[in-house]
Protein backbone atom coordinates (compact mmCIF):
# COMPACT_ATOMS: atom_id res chain seq x y z
CA UNK A 1 0.00 0.00 0.00
CA UNK A 2 1.28 3.43 -0.95
CA UNK A 3 1.51 6.14 1.71
CA UNK A 4 0.12 9.66 1.50
CA UNK A 5 3.46 11.48 1.90
CA UNK A 6 5.55 9.05 -0.12
CA UNK A 7 8.18 10.98 -2.08
CA UNK A 8 8.23 13.93 0.34
CA UNK A 9 11.69 14.54 1.78
CA UNK A 10 11.92 16.22 5.20
CA UNK A 11 15.07 17.58 6.82
CA UNK A 12 14.42 17.31 10.54
CA UNK A 13 16.48 19.58 12.78
CA UNK A 14 14.19 19.15 15.77
CA UNK A 15 14.77 17.73 19.21
CA UNK A 16 12.93 16.72 22.40
CA UNK A 17 9.15 16.66 21.73
CA UNK A 18 7.20 19.30 19.78
CA UNK A 19 9.32 19.13 16.63
CA UNK A 20 9.98 15.36 16.70
CA UNK A 21 6.25 14.75 17.21
CA UNK A 22 5.47 16.77 14.08
CA UNK A 23 8.04 14.95 11.97
CA UNK A 24 6.93 11.58 13.39
CA UNK A 25 3.43 12.27 12.08
CA UNK A 26 4.91 13.00 8.65
CA UNK A 27 7.13 9.92 8.78
CA UNK A 28 4.19 7.71 9.77
CA UNK A 29 2.40 8.98 6.66
CA UNK A 30 5.32 7.94 4.46
CA UNK A 31 7.63 10.97 4.28
CA UNK A 32 11.37 10.32 4.17
CA UNK A 33 12.39 12.11 7.36
CA UNK A 34 16.12 12.71 7.68
CA UNK A 35 16.90 13.54 11.30
CA UNK A 36 19.96 15.79 11.48
CA UNK A 37 21.59 15.50 14.91
CA UNK A 38 24.62 16.94 16.64
CA UNK A 39 27.62 14.57 16.63
CA UNK A 40 28.18 12.43 19.74
CA UNK A 41 25.15 13.71 21.73
CA UNK A 42 22.31 13.87 19.20
CA UNK A 43 18.76 14.84 20.11
CA UNK A 44 18.53 15.96 23.76
CA UNK A 45 15.88 13.32 24.39
CA UNK A 46 18.40 10.52 23.81
CA UNK A 47 19.46 11.39 27.37
CA UNK A 48 15.90 11.14 28.79
CA UNK A 49 14.86 8.00 30.63
CA UNK A 50 13.61 5.39 31.02
CA UNK A 51 16.29 3.36 29.24
CA UNK A 52 16.44 -0.07 27.66
CA UNK A 53 20.03 -1.23 27.14
CA UNK A 54 21.13 2.44 27.40
CA UNK A 55 18.68 3.45 24.65
CA UNK A 56 16.04 6.02 25.60
CA UNK A 57 12.48 4.68 25.38
CA UNK A 58 11.34 8.32 25.27
CA UNK A 59 13.45 8.99 22.16
CA UNK A 60 12.47 5.72 20.51
CA UNK A 61 8.75 6.43 20.93
CA UNK A 62 9.02 9.74 19.02
CA UNK A 63 11.51 9.05 16.27
CA UNK A 64 10.37 5.89 14.51
CA UNK A 65 10.36 5.79 10.71
CA UNK A 66 13.22 8.31 10.54
CA UNK A 67 16.83 8.14 9.36
CA UNK A 68 19.64 9.76 11.37
CA UNK A 69 22.61 11.69 10.10
CA UNK A 70 25.05 13.62 12.29
CA UNK A 71 26.26 17.05 11.19
CA UNK A 72 28.12 19.74 13.10
CA UNK A 73 26.28 22.71 11.61
CA UNK A 74 28.74 25.13 13.18
CA UNK A 75 31.37 23.82 10.78
CA UNK A 76 31.42 25.56 7.37
CA UNK A 77 31.68 22.30 5.40
CA UNK A 78 28.77 20.79 7.32
CA UNK A 79 26.68 23.86 6.47
CA UNK A 80 27.62 23.40 2.82
CA UNK A 81 26.41 19.80 2.97
CA UNK A 82 23.16 20.90 4.60
CA UNK A 83 22.59 23.53 1.91
CA UNK A 84 23.08 20.88 -0.78
CA UNK A 85 20.51 18.74 1.02
CA UNK A 86 18.06 21.66 1.14
CA UNK A 87 18.23 21.90 -2.65
CA UNK A 88 16.78 18.39 -2.86
CA UNK A 89 14.35 18.56 0.06
CA UNK A 90 10.68 19.49 0.29
CA UNK A 91 10.48 20.46 3.95
CA UNK A 92 12.81 21.73 6.69
CA UNK A 93 11.52 21.52 10.27
CA UNK A 94 13.29 23.09 13.25
CA UNK A 95 12.35 23.96 16.83
CA UNK A 96 15.25 26.12 17.92
CA UNK A 97 14.74 29.40 19.73
CA UNK A 98 13.95 32.11 17.12
CA UNK A 99 17.12 33.62 15.69
CA UNK A 100 19.28 30.50 16.09
CA UNK A 101 19.01 29.39 12.47
CA UNK A 102 19.59 32.97 11.30
CA UNK A 103 22.84 33.09 13.30
CA UNK A 104 23.94 29.96 11.46
CA UNK A 105 23.05 31.61 8.14
CA UNK A 106 20.36 28.96 7.61
CA UNK A 107 17.14 30.85 8.33
CA UNK A 108 14.15 30.80 6.00
CA UNK A 109 15.13 33.95 4.08
CA UNK A 110 18.43 32.31 3.12
CA UNK A 111 17.07 28.83 2.43
CA UNK A 112 14.30 30.04 0.15
CA UNK A 113 16.96 31.64 -2.06
CA UNK A 114 18.51 28.21 -2.40
CA UNK A 115 15.19 26.41 -2.91
CA UNK A 116 12.11 28.63 -3.50
CA UNK A 117 9.87 25.56 -3.18
CA UNK A 118 11.05 24.72 0.33
CA UNK A 119 8.51 24.54 3.17
CA UNK A 120 10.26 25.85 6.28
CA UNK A 121 8.44 24.95 9.50
CA UNK A 122 9.53 26.49 12.79
CA UNK A 123 8.00 25.33 16.06
CA UNK A 124 9.01 27.41 19.08
CA UNK A 125 7.73 28.47 22.47
CA UNK A 126 6.39 31.88 21.50
CA UNK A 127 6.77 32.11 17.73
CA UNK A 128 8.94 34.27 15.49
CA UNK A 129 7.20 37.54 16.30
CA UNK A 130 5.92 39.36 19.37
CA UNK A 131 7.57 40.58 22.58
CA UNK A 132 8.20 37.06 23.97
CA UNK A 133 9.71 35.71 20.76
CA UNK A 134 13.24 35.19 22.06
CA UNK A 135 12.21 33.71 25.41
CA UNK A 136 12.90 30.06 26.16
CA UNK A 137 9.97 27.74 26.86
CA UNK A 138 9.12 24.20 27.79
CA UNK A 139 5.75 22.47 27.98
CA UNK A 140 5.09 23.37 31.62
CA UNK A 141 5.82 27.05 30.91
CA UNK A 142 3.28 27.36 28.08
CA UNK A 143 0.70 25.31 29.98
CA UNK A 144 1.03 27.87 32.78
CA UNK A 145 1.02 30.93 30.52
CA UNK A 146 -1.61 29.64 28.08
CA UNK A 147 -4.38 29.34 30.67
CA UNK A 148 -4.91 25.58 30.57
CA UNK A 149 -3.46 25.07 34.05
CA UNK A 150 -5.80 27.69 35.49
CA UNK A 151 -8.85 25.59 34.54
CA UNK A 152 -7.39 22.17 35.37
CA UNK A 153 -7.42 20.44 38.74
CA UNK A 154 -9.85 19.75 41.59
CA UNK A 155 -12.61 22.26 42.27
CA UNK A 156 -11.26 24.88 44.64
CA UNK A 157 -7.76 23.47 44.27
CA UNK A 158 -4.56 24.81 42.81
CA UNK A 159 -4.01 25.04 39.04
CA UNK A 160 -2.71 21.72 37.74
CA UNK A 161 -0.48 20.77 34.81
CA UNK A 162 -2.15 18.40 32.34
CA UNK A 163 -0.40 15.01 32.56
CA UNK A 164 0.77 14.51 28.96
CA UNK A 165 2.93 17.30 27.52
CA UNK A 166 0.00 18.91 25.76
CA UNK A 167 1.94 22.11 25.11
CA UNK A 168 4.45 20.20 22.99
CA UNK A 169 2.06 17.70 21.45
CA UNK A 170 -0.45 20.30 20.23
CA UNK A 171 2.41 22.34 18.75
CA UNK A 172 3.64 19.20 17.00
CA UNK A 173 0.21 18.49 15.56
CA UNK A 174 -0.37 22.07 14.41
CA UNK A 175 3.10 22.11 12.83
CA UNK A 176 2.32 18.95 10.87
CA UNK A 177 -1.01 20.44 9.76
CA UNK A 178 0.74 23.64 8.70
CA UNK A 179 3.28 21.71 6.64
CA UNK A 180 0.56 19.71 4.91
CA UNK A 181 -1.37 22.89 4.09
CA UNK A 182 1.82 24.51 2.74
CA UNK A 183 2.58 21.45 0.61
CA UNK A 184 -0.90 21.63 -0.91
CA UNK A 185 -0.41 25.34 -1.67
CA UNK A 186 2.96 24.57 -3.24
CA UNK A 187 1.39 21.84 -5.37
CA UNK A 188 -1.01 24.47 -6.73
CA UNK A 189 1.41 27.38 -7.11
CA UNK A 190 4.96 26.02 -7.03
CA UNK A 191 5.75 28.40 -4.16
CA UNK A 192 7.07 27.34 -0.75
CA UNK A 193 6.58 29.26 2.48
CA UNK A 194 7.41 29.55 6.16
CA UNK A 195 5.19 27.89 8.77
CA UNK A 196 5.56 29.60 12.16
CA UNK A 197 3.94 27.70 15.05
CA UNK A 198 4.15 28.87 18.68
CA UNK A 199 3.44 26.55 21.60
CA UNK A 200 1.68 29.40 23.44
CA UNK A 201 -0.57 30.07 20.43
CA UNK A 202 -1.54 26.40 20.35
CA UNK A 203 -2.53 26.45 24.02
CA UNK A 204 -4.77 29.44 23.40
CA UNK A 205 -6.27 27.70 20.35
CA UNK A 206 -7.44 24.70 22.40
CA UNK A 207 -9.04 26.66 25.24
CA UNK A 208 -12.35 26.44 23.33
CA UNK A 209 -15.27 26.90 25.76
CA UNK A 210 -13.10 28.53 28.44
CA UNK A 211 -12.71 31.58 26.23
CA UNK A 212 -16.39 31.50 25.27
CA UNK A 213 -17.45 31.36 28.94
CA UNK A 214 -15.21 34.27 29.87
CA UNK A 215 -16.43 36.40 26.96
CA UNK A 216 -20.07 35.80 27.90
CA UNK A 217 -19.84 36.01 31.70
CA UNK A 218 -16.84 38.26 32.26
CA UNK A 219 -15.57 35.79 34.86
CA UNK A 220 -12.34 33.84 34.38
CA UNK A 221 -13.11 30.09 34.54
CA UNK A 222 -11.58 28.15 37.42
CA UNK A 223 -10.76 24.46 37.92
CA UNK A 224 -13.92 22.36 38.05
CA UNK A 225 -12.41 18.97 38.74
CA UNK A 226 -13.50 16.17 36.40
CA UNK A 227 -16.87 17.61 35.48
CA UNK A 228 -17.72 19.61 32.38
CA UNK A 229 -18.49 23.24 33.13
CA UNK A 230 -21.32 23.51 30.60
CA UNK A 231 -22.79 19.97 30.33
CA UNK A 232 -24.48 17.95 33.09
CA UNK A 233 -24.11 15.10 33.96
CA UNK A 234 -20.62 14.88 32.48
CA UNK A 235 -18.22 13.51 35.11
CA UNK A 236 -17.16 10.32 36.92
CA UNK A 237 -19.45 8.74 39.48
CA UNK A 238 -18.68 6.24 42.22
CA UNK A 239 -19.68 2.61 41.69
CA UNK A 240 -19.54 -0.31 44.09
CA UNK A 241 -16.00 -1.12 42.96
CA UNK A 242 -14.58 2.09 41.51
CA UNK A 243 -15.78 4.90 39.24
CA UNK A 244 -17.45 5.28 35.87
CA UNK A 245 -17.40 8.32 33.61
CA UNK A 246 -20.89 9.20 32.37
CA UNK A 247 -21.39 11.82 29.67
CA UNK A 248 -25.06 12.48 29.02
CA UNK A 249 -24.31 15.25 26.56
CA UNK A 250 -27.87 16.23 25.65
CA UNK A 251 -31.44 16.03 26.95
CA UNK A 252 -32.28 12.82 25.06
CA UNK A 253 -29.26 11.04 26.56
CA UNK A 254 -30.26 12.24 30.02
CA UNK A 255 -33.68 10.64 29.55
CA UNK A 256 -32.04 7.38 28.48
CA UNK A 257 -29.74 7.48 31.52
CA UNK A 258 -32.72 7.98 33.77
CA UNK A 259 -34.45 4.98 32.19
CA UNK A 260 -31.37 2.83 32.88
CA UNK A 261 -31.31 4.04 36.49
CA UNK A 262 -35.05 3.54 36.93
CA UNK A 263 -35.40 7.21 37.85
CA UNK A 264 -37.60 8.43 34.98
CA UNK A 265 -39.07 11.09 37.26
CA UNK A 266 -35.77 13.03 37.12
CA UNK A 267 -36.39 13.82 33.45
CA UNK A 268 -39.65 15.54 34.43
CA UNK A 269 -38.19 17.36 37.42
CA UNK A 270 -38.26 21.12 36.81
CA UNK A 271 -34.64 21.31 38.04
CA UNK A 272 -33.35 18.78 35.53
CA UNK A 273 -35.49 19.04 32.37
CA UNK A 274 -32.84 20.78 30.26
CA UNK A 275 -29.06 20.88 30.23
CA UNK A 276 -28.87 24.53 31.41
CA UNK A 277 -31.17 23.64 34.32
CA UNK A 278 -29.16 20.53 35.19
CA UNK A 279 -25.95 22.56 35.13
CA UNK A 280 -27.55 25.19 37.37
CA UNK A 281 -28.65 22.50 39.83
CA UNK A 282 -25.61 20.24 39.49
CA UNK A 283 -24.98 20.20 43.24
CA UNK A 284 -28.43 18.67 43.73
CA UNK A 285 -28.27 16.19 40.83
CA UNK A 286 -24.84 14.66 41.39
CA UNK A 287 -25.61 13.18 44.85
CA UNK A 288 -28.80 11.62 43.44
CA UNK A 289 -26.89 9.96 40.60
CA UNK A 290 -24.12 8.82 42.94
CA UNK A 291 -26.64 7.14 45.24
CA UNK A 292 -27.76 5.03 42.26
CA UNK A 293 -24.37 4.29 40.71
CA UNK A 294 -23.00 2.98 44.00
CA UNK A 295 -25.42 0.05 43.80
CA UNK A 296 -23.63 -1.77 40.94
CA UNK A 297 -20.10 -2.39 39.69
CA UNK A 298 -18.47 -0.29 36.99
CA UNK A 299 -18.76 -3.18 34.50
CA UNK A 300 -22.46 -3.70 35.27
CA UNK A 301 -23.24 -0.03 34.67
CA UNK A 302 -21.08 0.01 31.57
CA UNK A 303 -23.05 -2.86 30.03
CA UNK A 304 -26.42 -1.27 30.88
CA UNK A 305 -25.46 2.19 29.67
CA UNK A 306 -23.87 0.83 26.49
CA UNK A 307 -27.08 -1.04 25.68
CA UNK A 308 -29.03 2.21 26.08
CA UNK A 309 -26.51 4.21 24.00
CA UNK A 310 -25.40 6.47 26.84
CA UNK A 311 -21.70 7.44 26.53
CA UNK A 312 -19.69 6.06 29.43
CA UNK A 313 -16.41 4.41 30.30
CA UNK A 314 -14.16 3.20 33.08
CA UNK A 315 -11.23 5.30 34.21
CA UNK A 316 -8.44 3.13 32.87
CA UNK A 317 -4.90 3.13 34.14
CA UNK A 318 -2.22 2.98 31.43
CA UNK A 319 -1.76 -0.78 31.78
CA UNK A 320 -5.48 -1.29 31.15
CA UNK A 321 -5.40 1.07 28.17
CA UNK A 322 -2.66 -1.06 26.62
CA UNK A 323 -4.83 -4.17 27.04
CA UNK A 324 -8.14 -2.63 25.95
CA UNK A 325 -9.73 -4.70 23.12
CA UNK A 326 -10.82 -1.61 21.18
CA UNK A 327 -7.35 -0.06 21.41
CA UNK A 328 -5.77 -3.33 20.26
CA UNK A 329 -8.31 -3.83 17.46
CA UNK A 330 -7.34 -0.43 16.06
CA UNK A 331 -3.60 -1.27 16.19
CA UNK A 332 -2.98 1.53 18.67
CA UNK A 333 -0.43 -0.50 20.60
CA UNK A 334 2.30 -1.80 18.34
CA UNK A 335 5.60 -3.57 18.88
CA UNK A 336 8.81 -2.43 17.21
CA UNK A 337 12.08 -4.36 17.03
CA UNK A 338 15.12 -2.25 17.88
CA UNK A 339 18.65 -3.55 17.23
CA UNK A 340 19.83 -2.58 20.73
CA UNK A 341 16.71 -2.27 22.90
CA UNK A 342 14.94 -5.31 21.47
CA UNK A 343 11.14 -5.42 21.46
CA UNK A 344 9.48 -2.14 22.40
CA UNK A 345 5.76 -1.42 22.64
CA UNK A 346 4.53 2.05 21.75
CA UNK A 347 1.44 3.92 20.57
CA UNK A 348 0.39 3.19 17.00
CA UNK A 349 -0.71 5.51 14.19
CA UNK A 350 -4.10 7.10 15.00
CA UNK A 351 -4.96 8.27 11.47
CA UNK A 352 -6.64 5.42 9.59
CA UNK A 353 -6.84 5.90 5.81
CA UNK A 354 -8.44 3.56 3.29
CA UNK A 355 -5.95 4.08 0.45
CA UNK A 356 -2.75 5.38 2.05
CA UNK A 357 -2.48 3.90 5.50
CA UNK A 358 0.08 5.24 7.94
CA UNK A 359 2.40 2.53 9.23
CA UNK A 360 5.45 2.09 11.43
CA UNK A 361 8.09 0.85 9.01
CA UNK A 362 11.29 1.13 11.02
CA UNK A 363 12.57 1.60 14.56
CA UNK A 364 13.99 4.90 15.79
CA UNK A 365 17.50 5.28 14.37
CA UNK A 366 20.73 4.92 16.25
CA UNK A 367 22.68 8.17 16.38
CA UNK A 368 24.18 8.78 12.93
CA UNK A 369 23.08 5.36 11.72
CA UNK A 370 22.34 6.55 8.17
CA UNK A 371 24.99 9.23 7.68
CA UNK A 372 26.90 7.49 4.90
CA UNK A 373 23.75 6.13 3.31
CA UNK A 374 22.16 9.58 3.08
CA UNK A 375 25.27 11.34 1.80
CA UNK A 376 25.70 8.76 -0.94
CA UNK A 377 22.02 8.62 -1.86
CA UNK A 378 21.13 12.31 -1.63
CA UNK A 379 24.39 14.03 -2.52
CA UNK A 380 26.11 11.34 -4.57
CA UNK A 381 29.23 11.35 -2.40
CA UNK A 382 31.80 8.57 -2.59
CA UNK A 383 33.13 6.54 0.33
CA UNK A 384 36.46 8.31 -0.01
CA UNK A 385 34.86 11.76 0.18
CA UNK A 386 32.88 10.75 3.26
CA UNK A 387 35.96 9.32 4.95
CA UNK A 388 37.82 12.58 4.32
CA UNK A 389 35.05 14.58 5.95
CA UNK A 390 35.02 12.25 8.96
CA UNK A 391 38.61 13.21 9.67
CA UNK A 392 37.53 16.86 9.83
CA UNK A 393 34.91 16.11 12.52
CA UNK A 394 32.05 17.15 10.27
CA UNK A 395 29.90 14.23 11.48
Amino acid sequence: MKQALEGIKVLDLTRVLAGPYATMVMADMGADVIKIEAPEVGDDSRQFGPYIQNESAYFMSLNRNKRSITLNLKAPKAKELFIEMVKKADVVVENYRPGTMEKLGLGYEELKKINPRIIYAASSGFGHSGPYSKRAAYDAVVQAMGGIMSITGPKGGKPTRVGPSIGDVTAGLFTAIGVLAALNYRNNTGVGQKVDVAMLDCQVAILENAIARYVVTGEAPKPAGNRHSSITPFEPFETSDGEIMIAAGNDALFVKMCEVFGTEEWAQDERFKTNPLRTKHVEELVPLITEVTRTKTTKEWQDLLDKAGVPNGPINTIDKVMEDPQVLARDMIIEVDHPVAGHLKMAGVPIKMSETQGIVRTHAPLLGQHTEEILKELLGMSTEEIDALKKENIF
